[in-house]
């Protein structure tokens, strides 16, 4: 893999956890923030060399705190709020005196902080704080990473791919969605759904005209497994129950319920959030780690949108190829 891969690699995977972060922190759907504080404490050690730890693992909710360096003095709010009062909230706690040398940094893990680092901030305790080059968020983390040495890319590339994106196991995978179609297909409906292949670029048409923009990464991540799913719905299909056709109606019930509420990448990411939530409350949930349930959701929501369950169609689209 060469520098243009790696790097493309680390972008992709770094905006759509922002994405997620900022979509779930604003719908109040699945909080991401403590796997966001242990996520960046290994990135920001392995692309610093810092030695972060998190300080709430000893001490529940330290205010203002989330992470710390005592070698080389380094203090870090991990936050998915970007304003002036969130820094100045954290600038005013009383527990900076006892890190008065400290250096305060300050990380936005969900939008773009370029107009905060203009600012002027009350700092009353003091404390080591230059906005312009304490504050960090994904844009400036990705102009940093872009211009390390490929040994280096690679070494956050190979963090990344740990942390956010691991090789699907292909056998586990299909117990897994064999486990979520039973779960989600509760009614019988009449059958419709035959072996197909897709088309490439009418997929990416209708991601267009859709405006879906970092869900687009998640639906080129995961379109890759139509052709398994479709092979999965008709074994359930040869038996006689067509449960293609329920967890694809399930899917597009949570589309049609949340579609006039908020628009594009949001409702993407809600209805994911919500069938994933669906399979979680099922009372014939089998637990499955939380890493491969996203997994064969984020598949199930992927393949519903291609099969034009989901989300407005250009016209004359065909995602059948001929």
């Amino acid at each position: 893999m060469n520098r243009t891969k790696y790097f493309n690699y680390i972008e992709e995977k770094l905006n759509i956890l922002a994405a997620r972060i900022y979509t779930r922190g604003k719908l109040n759907v699945l909080d991401l923030h403590v796997h966001s504080e242990n996520f960046f404490l290994h990135f920001f050690n392995e692309l610093f060399g810092w030695n972060l730890e998190n300080l709430n693992t000893n001490l529940q909710n330290v205010e203002a705190i989330d992470l710390i360096d005592h070698e080389n003095k380094i203090i870090i709010q991990v936050s998915a709020t970007n304003t002036k009062a969130k820094i100045e909230s954290a600038l005013k706690k009383d527990i900076l005196k006892k890190y008065s040398d400290y250096n305060f940094k300050f990380i936005s893990i969900s939008k773009e902080a370029n107009n905060l680092r203009i600012i002027t901030y009350t700092n009353p305790h003091g404390i080591n704080f230059n906005p312009s080059n304490d504050i960090y968020d994904i844009a400036s983390i990705l102009n940093n990473i872009k211009s390390l040495k490929i040994e280096k890319q690679k070494s956050i590339y190979q963090l990344i791919k740990k942390e956010l994106g691991n090789e699907v196991d292909i056998i586990k995978l299909d117990s897994n969605l064999a486990t979520i179609i039973n779960i989600l297909s509760v009614e019988n409906w009449d059958k419709n759904d035959q072996p197909i292949s897709t088309n490439s670029f009418e997929i990416e048409r209708k991601i267009s005209f859709n405006n879906l923009n970092t869900a687009k990464l998640v639906i080129e991540d995961y379109k890759i497994h139509y052709n398994r799913v479709d092979k999965k719905y008709s074994e359930f299909d040869a038996l006689g129950v067509n449960k293609s056709s329920a967890v694809l109606a399930t899917i597009r019930t949570e589309y049609i319920k949340n579609m006039k509420a908020i628009t594009d990448d949001e409702l993407f990411y809600l209805v994911i959030d919500n069938i994933k939530e669906k399979v979680i409350q099922s009372a014939n949930y089998v637990q499955i780690p939380i890493d491969e349930l996203e997994i064969c959701v984020n598949i199930f929501v992927v393949d519903a949108f291609i099969r034009c369950k989901i989300f407005k169609n250009p016209e004359n689209y065909n995602y059948v190829t001929t």
